[in-house]
């Protein structure tokens, strides 16, 4: 059998072996160890060894923990909550206003989380049930709740992020400022939509009522202050870093302890609080770690195959294809993947295949870090399985049906399609500020 039907066939095993249900490590790191033994014999044995050492070496693996145990002090401490009130007042006199600050809302968070989950949590406990007493559209909101905790997974300090670079071997820094504009860019994508569907159907989002809006100025200039708070956990941990005066690890240590004095100092920080925050952090943390390792063992069993130079020859040199072609194939495969996995599962899959083939083709692996978070982003969203699509109806009240979240979600779908396309074509959205900061 050719190296390149011994590829495929792993490739196919491993996709049934997900198809089954069973862990997402345990189906990567399986395939790949059988398959080293079956090539390598005993000492295919090896590879997983040295997979483990290697993972096990990897200092920057230490930021996982940290941003994500940052995210749920600030998640427990319902610190978020502070945050719904202020966008409440502020933006309750605009039609639509309340979708519109949840959008910020779920912005904010973001910079202060890292993961989609805990935008969704927050965004279904918080904002749904307001905006549905509010007399908001029911489609229409839980289709905002889901657009905007997908931001979670590309504004810094995104762990999608990290793991993106550990696994591709690219700065983690990079890839972070890399991800601000074009989550800013879809964030306001998102509020220009809502905007002007509101002014069109005042119905969908009406404004509160009169006696709700007179809230005195001073109220109002004191309820901004909610915001100052996760701007400044993100520069406490951001400016140092970007400065060089401290490494990774040393500025998701910061963030972690900033938004534990945050939770202590609010009075929010409590024995129930600090549990369930460290016993949420162990249990991703050792999820990413299994993951990882069993990606890299993969990849490098993949690797060992020439598997890579082989998909690369068959494109280009076969097909005749144009590396444009071939990445928009990428994208698109990616989409289909979302419908069943999630986009840590997606990453560990491909990362093997795509991330040198994205390097052999020219692209920028920073770039590129990029268009597969949006892509992953859609995928979340995107029926009959989106990961999304699920979570929301776990956490939705009971009127809100399987039919609603379908059909809530194909404008924003549609957007981030369009913002995909906009850095698609000019990557310097994503690329101008890390070159910028970085002196490329």
């Amino acid at each position: 059998m050719s190296y390149e039907l011994i590829a495929i066939f792993m490739f196919a095993s491993m996709m049934l072996m997900l198809f089954t249900g069973k862990r997402v490590f345990g189906a990567i790191g399986a395939v790949a160890a059988i398959a080293a033994l079956f090539l390598w014999g005993t000492g295919g044995s090896d590879i997983p060894f040295s997979s483990a050492m290697k993972l096990m070496k990897w200092y920057p693996l230490l930021t996982l923990p940290m941003f994500i145990f940052m995210g749920y002090i600030l998640s427990e401490s319902k610190i978020a909550d502070d945050l719904y009130k202020m966008f409440h007042v502020w933006m309750g006199p605009v039609h639509g206003g309340l979708a519109i600050g949840t959008i910020g809302l779920m912005v904010l968070v973001s910079a202060m989380n890292g993961l989609s989950v805990a935008g969704m949590a927050i965004g279904a406990t918080i904002a749904l049930p307001e905006l549905l007493r509010r007399g908001y559209d029911k489609r229409m909101v839980t289709g905002v709740v889901q657009a905007g905790s997908s931001l979670g997974i590309l504004v810094p300090p995104s762990v999608v992020l990290v793991l993106y670079a550990m696994i591709a071997r690219q700065p983690v820094g990079q890839l972070w400022l890399a991800g601000v504009f074009p989550g800013l860019l879809m964030a306001a994508m998102f509020i220009l939509y809502i905007y002007i569907r509101c002014r069109v159907q005042p119905e969908l989002g009406p404004v509160l009522p009169k006696e709700e809006r007179d809230v005195p100025l001073g109220e109002k200039l004191r309820l901004l202050g909610a915001g100052v708070l996760p701007i400044t956990i993100f520069a406490a941990m951001m400016v140092p870093f970007i400065n060089g005066w401290t490494s990774l690890v040393e500025s998701s240590a910061i963030g972690a302890m900033t938004a534990f004095m945050a939770a202590v100092l609010k009075g929010r920080m409590n024995r129930k609080v600090f549990e369930v925050s460290v016993r949420q952090t162990l249990l991703i943390s050792c999820m990413f770690m299994w993951i990882i390792l069993a990606a890299l063992g993969f990849g490098a069993v993949f690797d060992g195959l020439g598997a890579v130079r082989a998909i690369d020859n068959l494109f280009t040199e076969q097909l005749g294809l144009n590396p444009w072609l071939i990445l928009i194939l990428m994208q698109l495969s990616f989409l289909i993947m979302g419908t069943f996995l999630d986009d840590t599962a997606m990453l560990v899959i491909v990362a093997p295949l795509y991330v040198p083939l994205v390097k052999v083709l020219g692209f920028d692996l920073i770039w590129y870090g990029v268009l597969y978070t949006i892509t992953t982003q859609i995928a979340y969203m995107t029926p009959p399985f989106g990961y999304n699509l699920f979570l929301m109806r776990a956490m939705a009240p009971p009127e809100i049906t399987l039919k609603d979240i379908y059909g809530s979600i194909l404008p924003f779908v549609l957007v981030m399609v369009f913002a995909l396309s906009l850095i698609m074509l000019f990557p310097e959205i994503a690329l101008w500020l890390p070159n910028t900061v970085y002196g490329k």
